[in-house]
């Protein structure tokens, strides 16, 4: 099996490449004003966005070698990621959100089954209850995963979906509880407004919960996703991310536009379908797969 790495840096190999022939070889050590704007337009069309690009290339301009400098500024964007808050008492539990299409269900499954991997219990909450349909994908993830699902008739209270499913939690001694939401547009007021009663009702069933907080974005949103976080972190309180989809595009630098805008870290990232394809972001392991190496940019200089 491919590791994660590879499959990261072919996802990521049309935006590498586009770099590799911006930047010089190994034996220039300095670029012109013109020339480190055409890197800024890479780490634009990048999807790093300006304001990102900018603050890259400013940092990368004092270095002694553009490569290592670019790279150097990239993980120093990333910090050091704050552990995930655990419960004092009672299952850890889990609240995951998100849009339609970014791949929610999937992930919750491949969470379900990590947790399992370590040993634990899990139980999932099926809030999604207006659509049968991914109620049941969800109900064939959960299985696959050997953790069990709360779930009630179609149309019910998301809220009281969520109460119950803490509840068992809490009374059967589970490890963890993930909570899945509906998949929401986030200019929807009236969905939105939902989320944020599902929240309020968790802390009611478990004191301290939801311990945290995890948005999946879609990796090919582009700028899109800047606006889908900005609106969950005020109604649902995101405390992590979930890159999903990361090895089907070629813009990768929308992980490091949505970490520079809001500080939140990156807890796993897609890289495909598998129960497998979920992984622990590695922040240097990414940069590896964004950026060319030293021999890409010398091949592309003596060409």
């Amino acid at each position: 099996m491919s590791s994660f790495f590879s499959r990261l840096k072919k996802g990521l190999s049309r935006s590498r490449e586009e770099l590799a022939q911006l930047l010089p070889g190994s034996n220039v050590v300095s670029l012109s004003d013109a020339e480190w704007a055409d890197v800024e337009d890479g780490l634009i069309l990048a999807d790093c966005g300006a304001e990102t690009a900018l603050k890259l290339v400013e940092k990368a301009k004092k270095s002694r070698e553009p490569l290592s400098g670019l790279k150097n500024a990239m993980l120093g964007m990333f910090s050091d990621a704050s552990a995930v808050n655990q419960a004092a008492t009672g299952p850890f539990v889990l609240l995951v959100v998100g849009v339609n299409g970014t791949g929610k269900t999937t992930t919750i499954g491949k969470l379900a089954t990590m947790f399992r991997s370590e040993g634990k219990s899990v139980v999932v909450g099926a809030c999604d209850t207006f659509r049968a349909a991914a109620i049941d994908q969800l109900a064939v993830w959960v299985a696959r995963a050997g953790a069990d699902l709360v779930r009630q008739h179609d149309g019910a209270d998301p809220a009281a979906v969520a109460y119950d499913a803490v509840q068992r939690g809490v009374a059967r001694g589970y490890d963890v509880v993930i909570i899945d939401t509906a998949g929401r547009v986030q200019t929807d007021k009236g969905l939105m407004d939902e989320l944020a009663k599902v929240r309020r009702v968790i802390s009611k069933a478990q004191d301290g919960a939801p311990h945290e907080v995890w948005q999946v974005v879609d990796a090919g949103t582009g700028q899109n996703a800047i606006a889908q976080v900005e609106k969950f972190r005020e109604v649902a309180g995101t405390s992590g991310l979930i890159v999903s989809k990361l090895d089907g595009t070629g813009k990768g630098g929308i992980v490091l536009q949505l970490v520079q805008r809001f500080s939140l870290p990156v807890r796993y990232v897609g890289v495909g379908e598998t129960l497998e394809d979920l992984m622990p972001f590695e922040a240097d392991e990414f940069i590896a797969g964004l950026l060319p190496d030293m021999g890409d940019v010398d091949e592309q200089s003596v060409e």
